[in-house]
C-alpha cells in the first residue's frame, strides 16, 4: 500500500490459500498508488464478521470491495448484500472444476445484488484492481492520470515488440 494514500479498496479472500493469487491485486493497486487493505474473511466460516466488514466499509472510506473465493464462492455475494459499494469478484481455482464452479457462483447473482465478475485466477486478480481503479478514476482526476499512464505504457510495450525471424526459435 502507498503509505500516503487513504485506504480506498478492501480486498477480501475466503481463505489464506487464495493469497498467492490475490497478492497480484494488491501489487497492481500499489503500483498505481491506491491505498488498500487485504484480509481473510469467509462467507461460511465467519459470516457475521464478513457482514460487519461490508456494513462498515463505506463509513471507513472504502470505495470498492474486491472479493476472491473458490468453490461455492459466496463471499462476493454476501459482501454485496451488505453494502451499496461496488463489489468485484475474483473466482479462484478450486479443488474440483479448475474454477468453473467459482466463476458460476460469482457471476450468477440474483437480480438486485450485483457482483462484477472477473476472470478466474491471476488475470482476474490484476483486472479486479484495474477495474476498481477505473471506477474510482471517474471522480479522481489524479488517479485517472495515473491509470491512463499505465494504459499508455502497456500499449507502448506491446507496440514495441519485435518478433524474431520465422524459424529462429
Amino acid at each position: 500500500m502507498n503509505d500516503k494514500a487513504a485506504i480506498r479498496v478492501g480486498i477480501l479472500m475466503g481463505s489464506e490459500s487464495d493469497w498467492p493469487t490475490v497478492q497480484h491485486t494488491v501489487l497492481t493497486l500499489d503500483e498505481l498508488g491506491v491505498g488498500n487493505e487485504a484480509r481473510v474473511l469467509s462467507a461460511h466460516r465467519s459470516p457475521d464478521a464478513a457482514g460487519e466488514y461490508a456494513q462498515a466499509a463505506a463509513g471507513r472510506g472504502l470505495q470498492v470491495i474486491i472479493c476472491a473465493a473458490g468453490g461455492a464462492a459466496h463471499l462476493a455475494g454476501v459482501i454485496s448484500a451488505h453494502t451499496h459499494l461496488p463489489v468485484l469478484g475474483i473466482p479462484m481455482k478450486g479443488w474440483s472444476t479448475d474454477g468453473l464452479d467459482s466463476l458460476l457462483s460469482t457471476a450468477q447473482m440474483p437480480s438486485g445484488i450485483p457482483v462484477g465478475t472477473l476472470a478466474i485466477g491471476k488475470a482476474g486478480a490484476k483486472n479486479a484492481a484495474l477495474l476498481a481503479v477505473a471506477i474510482m478514476s471517474l471522480s479522481d482526476p489524479e488517479l485517472r492520470a495515473r491509470y491512463l499512464g499505465f494504459r499508455k505504457t502497456q500499449t507502448e510495450q506491446v507496440l514495441a515488440i519485435k518478433l524474431p525471424p520465422a524459424g529462429s526459435v
